[in-house]
């Protein structure tokens, strides 16, 4: 299937590691540009270089994302390299356990910023160049905000809102033919995840214990799993679909668990 996307520029927070490197790497074999935007440049041209040297194309922007004007100045410059966007995808942010028992105010709001605050950034001064290209977003978001973890109240919020703003821009934005959904992750593959593993005192045991509970093939997701779907959501293939939640999980949150 022609996704149709050669030559649209796509920016991509948090795309230098795990699910949005799976993106950026996915969209540039479809023809697409994705502009990395991340805080280490390194760690962009690090995809950068892989993607050149596969023959895509790619940029790469260095932000703060919790910065409202860094996140100005990345979207400014990505149009500075490439002349315009034709989508976001909305990736970067971090679980970082902020609890109701353990944490504090400031904590909560400080999350927030990491995991909500930046998307309503990105999308907001993206969009005049959303609205004449009639582009797409997308945004990554986790179970969490329907199933709960427990000790993370912060980023449950957050995924929370992510819900929320997708299906409230889908509403806003649909006027200028701009479709929004989400893509929302269970259990995934990452390199930040194999990290976590590695501090529990089995992790091998862990991780089975963990895929037992995917119903599908009782295993876990991997990354280029979800950047096929995100690169479905941004193209002209699913040009009737908008205010969605995606839930590329193999049946994690919908599906009884007695099937495993």
């Amino acid at each position: 299937m022609n996704l149709e996307l050669a030559e649209h520029v796509v920016l991509v927070s948090g795309g230098a590691k795990g699910i949005g490197a799976g993106i950026a790497r996915r969209l540039a074999v479809e023809g697409a540009i994705p502009v990395i935007i991340g805080r280490r440049e390194s760690d962009n041209l690090a995809i950068v270089d892989q993607i050149v040297a596969q023959g895509g194309r790619a940029g790469s922007v260095v932000a703060e994302l919790t910065d409202t004007e860094a996140c100005q100045r990345a979207v400014i410059a990505a149009v500075e390299q490439f002349g315009r966007i034709d989508g976001l995808v909305n990736n970067a942010g971090i679980n970082d356990g902020v609890s109701l028992e353990g944490g504090d105010t400031e904590q909560f709001l400080t999350s927030l910023r990491r995991n909500l605050v930046h998307y309503y950034d990105l999308a907001r001064f993206a969009l005049p160049w959303l609205r004449q290209s009639r582009g797409a977003i997308v945004n990554i978001g986790s179970k969490v905000a329907e199933t709960g973890q427990g000790s993370t109240s912060a980023y449950a919020a957050a995924n929370g809102g992510r819900n929320a703003l997708t299906r409230e821009w889908a509403i806003e934005l649909g006027k200028y033919g701009i479709r929004v959904n989400a893509v929302i992750v269970a259990e995934c593959w990452t390199p930040m995840y194999e990290h976590w593993l590695a501090t529990q005192p089995d992790p091998l045991a862990k991780r089975h214990e963990i895929e037992r509970r995917v119903p599908l093939e009782q295993r876990m997701t991997t990354c280029d799993e979800i950047a096929d779907m995100v690169a479905f959501l941004l193209s002209i293939r699913s040009s009737h679909t908008t205010g969605q939640l995606i839930h590329v999980d193999g049946g994690y949150v919908h599906l009884d668990r007695a099937a495993t």
